[in-house]
């Protein structure tokens, strides 16, 4: 089985990572405090985890996963990423990243800038619409009646099409949505941004609730690019 890198480890890639477990997969978490901060981590995914640096999971992976807030793009290394194919779970939330006028004035897409700052690599949206415990419960195995789909962008389709491998193995189905310029159909404040997966009760995390790949293909005809 491949080898999954994380560049980033918080909710959303400490969920893909015990996903990944999970399937099969082995696991390189990292994160911008040390390897030495994951212990717990680790221990709770078992052997199939390990910690190191950020350059070290990016060249232990086959596929990797840039989980970082946005605002640290630049700090992602480039070099080890060079041919791969990389998942960008990443949004834009000014009060927490400061502005990008390029963003704010909607002439690029988050992911557009990750591949721009990692031109060798093959950047594919994922996993930013979908809150993190919500990602967890909803896993299914392949033919789930509930199976939940979650939306897919690159410029390269056979990446495309080794990330809609990776994400089936992980428990969901996959729509995909377009290029990484399309990808602003995904972003925050759009109808797939976790509306489909999660109940309106007023708690944080939300419940959950499947989204199958009709619903997601809808939401994405919904939003305006």
């Amino acid at each position: 089985m491949a080898t999954i890198g994380l560049i980033g480890s918080g909710h959303i890639g400490s969920t893909v990572a015990k996903l990944a477990v999970d399937a099969g997969y082995d696991v390189v978490l990292s994160n911008s405090r040390g390897p030495e901060t994951l212990t717990q981590l680790v221990a709770e995914l078992g052997p199939r985890a390990r910690a190191a640096t950020p350059a070290e999971a990016a060249a232990a992976g086959d596929y990797v996963v840039v989980t970082v807030p946005l605002k640290a793009y630049r700090d992602v290394p480039v070099a080890p990423l060079a041919g791969k194919v990389v998942f960008d779970t990443n949004n834009y939330y000014p009060d927490r990243d400061g502005a990008f006028p390029e963003l704010d004035n909607d002439t690029v897409t988050t992911s557009q800038l990750l591949q721009h700052h990692l031109p060798e690599a093959k950047v594919v949206k994922a996993f930013n619409n979908i809150v993190y415990a919500n990602l967890g419960e909803l896993a299914r195995p392949a033919g789930a009646a509930d199976r939940s789909a979650l939306p897919i962008f690159g410029d390269d389709a056979e990446a495309k099409k080794a990330a809609a491998e990776v994400i089936d193995a992980l428990g969901y189905d996959v729509v995909d949505g377009g290029t990484l310029a399309e990808s602003r159909r995904s972003q925050r404040d759009t109808p797939v941004y976790v509306h489909p997966y999660a109940v309106a009760d007023g708690n944080w995390p939300p419940a959950a609730k499947p989204a199958g790949v009709e619903a997601v293909r809808a939401a994405l005809a919904a939003a305006e690019v």
